[in-house]
């Protein structure tokens, strides 16, 4: 089949040694994208016989990042679970970088994350909403009684920081407002959870700096929450879509 393909294009697709392929040629290379749309059309194609044999019901794969499934999405779920109580929802957890690659191999349906989704050549993305950083401190820290709008990077920065891993949740931006201000920190403790970064701070590792939606004031009664918003440029979480992909 391959050699049948290679004399209708009148090229060489492969290169070989022996009976062995070892790799894409020049042409072969460049056809690549070329088949990867005429996939996604063919995918398409069953998308769209899928939707007028299967009306109400189905499966829509989301991948989104952690604090998008544990704050943000629930209500969303809930409502539209009610709406289309046939279709199987899925949601696949993954970093943003993961969660791009999911949407552009067509592996996810939609993508949802604050990070890389608007960078990916191959999504088209539509901002969702936006939110900003908080402090979490212990209810005994020194600083749970500062004021709203009060708070410095100076402040934060005297005191063991958890926080976010590289890559998650506006992370790069915590970081280049220090870097701006020419403050050093010391991030003791990482992690992709913001329940986890909470749970630490209560430990006393240090205080943590957290999505403002991961605060519950009836949950989390040991910490304080302390804007940021003032001290860290806002987030804006986005869905994403493959460009050229159909959805029901």
């Amino acid at each position: 089949q391959i050699k049948e393909l290679e004399d209708e294009l009148g090229v060489e697709i492969f290169e070989r040694r022996g009976k062995r392929l070892t790799g894409l040629t020049d042409p072969g290379r460049q056809l690549v994208p070329v088949i990867e749309r005429v996939l996604l059309d063919i995918r398409n194609l069953k998308k769209i016989s899928e939707q007028f044999a299967n009306q109400d019901y189905g499966q829509l794969s989301i991948a989104t990042t952690h604090t998008q499934a544990r704050y943000a999405l629930p209500g969303v779920v809930r409502a539209f679970k009610q709406r289309y109580p046939k279709v199987h929802l899925a949601l696949h957890q993954a970093s943003p970088q993961q969660i791009a690659e999911l949407v552009a191999r067509g592996e996810a349906d939609i993508g949802m994350a604050t990070e890389a989704l608007d960078k990916h050549p191959d999504i088209i993305t539509v901002a969702a909403y936006s939110w900003e950083h908080s402090v979490i401190v212990p209810a005994d820290h020194p600083l749970a009684g500062v004021v709203d709008g009060e708070l410095t990077l100076e402040q934060i920065a005297s005191y063991p920081l958890v926080t976010y891993e590289q890559g998650f949740t506006g992370r790069s931006k915590i970081d280049a407002a220090f870097t701006a201000a020419g403050i050093e920190t010391d991030v003791v403790l990482t992690a992709i959870d913001a329940d986890v970064i909470k749970a630490y701070v209560e430990a006393g590792f240090g205080i943590g700096i957290t999505a403002s939606m991961a605060f519950d004031s009836e949950r989390d009664r040991g910490l304080v929450r302390l804007s940021a918003g003032h001290l860290f440029p806002i987030n804006t979480t986005r869905v994403g879509v493959r460009r050229g992909g159909y959805l029901r």
